[in-house]
């Protein structure tokens, strides 16, 4: 496997050499920068592709927010995940942050594992999310005559397949099968196995995130759920009903990026989903149905 490569914006070298420290080893490849604007420099090496961009919200010559403007407003680094370090840890502050793209935050000083533990949920959201559109790349124009059709699914692969398959229907697959994914994939952890927020926080800053799903899904309580998909395809939209089999939960508080839980490891992929993938985003109900449509 190949290391992650990592930039690393700060202007303070103390900092640099911590995280240089806490990142240590053979699963990271850093590249240290300065400045915002020595980091802008880096990012136009067309010759590296970066994982991941960790970014001090405070320095000289272009600070982290413009930096992060940049970014945001190319392509090419449109969906690579930002981890925003910084002491100006004011929600306002927070909500600019996220307005400009930095779905993670790091709040000055922080400890070793809290930084190992942002990182490893940016980089794992974000290798989802390529691995999702190299599978929807892969997958030829399979569904051309489906007008309708339902499926279901009780595991994580299972949902992952069905994603990129069901993004052939879309006019841009590559990006609908970002937010698919996320949408099939928190059917199975949060509702059919009923992992709530605070439950998916705790596991995810221990790293003990997959034995818990695994575990979960050998209980019979959990064994015979199933939920599904129900994809229609009409002139103007494709329509995907998601359905599972569990209490619900409210999905109120996650449709937008929020600065409360900007220094969580979890907590972004239904915003992400709503802002990148589709035109409309509609819960119903008790929370355990919700519809997506894409135009066409």
């Amino acid at each position: 496997m190949h290391p992650k490569r990592i930039l690393v914006v700060d202007d303070e070298p103390m900092n640099l050499k911590i995280i240089r420290a806490c990142l240590e080893g053979p699963e990271y490849q850093l590249d240290l920068a300065e400045d915002g604007g020595m980091g802008w420099e880096r990012l136009q090496d067309e010759a590296v592709t970066y994982d991941l961009v960790i970014l001090d919200r405070m320095m000289p010559v272009m600070d982290g927010i413009t930096l992060l403007r940049r970014m945001k407003a190319n392509p090419r680094y449109r969906t690579v995940p930002v981890i925003m370090q910084t002491a100006a840890a004011a929600p306002e502050q927070v909500a600019e942050g996220l307005a400009a793209g930095a779905y993670y935050y790091l709040t000055k000083p922080y400890e070793p594992d809290s930084l190992l533990a942002i990182v490893r949920a940016a980089l794992e959201l974000h290798g989802l999310g390529e691995e999702r559109a190299k599978t929807a790349r892969e997958c030829k124009a399979m569904l051309p005559l489906l007008v309708i059709a339902e499926f279901q699914f009780r595991l994580l692969g299972e949902a992952e397949v069905l994603a990129a398959q069901l993004a052939q229907l879309c006019p841009s697959p590559e990006m609908a099968v970002l937010g698919l994914g996320e949408l099939l994939v928190n059917a199975v952890e949060h509702g059919n196995l009923e992992i709530s927020y605070a439950e998916k926080t705790r596991l995810k800053w221990e790293d003990a995130w997959d034995a818990e799903i695994a575990y979960r899904l050998s209980l019979p309580r959990f064994q015979e759920r199933r939920a599904s998909v129900r994809v229609e395809k009409n002139s103007d939209a494709v329509i995907f009903t998601i359905r599972d089999a569990g209490p619900g939960f409210d999905w109120r508080d996650y449709l937008e990026f929020s600065p409360e839980r900007a220094f969580d490891p979890n907590g972004r992929g239904i915003a992400m989903a709503r802002q990148l993938s589709f035109g409309s985003l509609e819960y119903q109900g008790n929370g355990n149905t919700v519809v997506a449509r894409v135009t066409r």
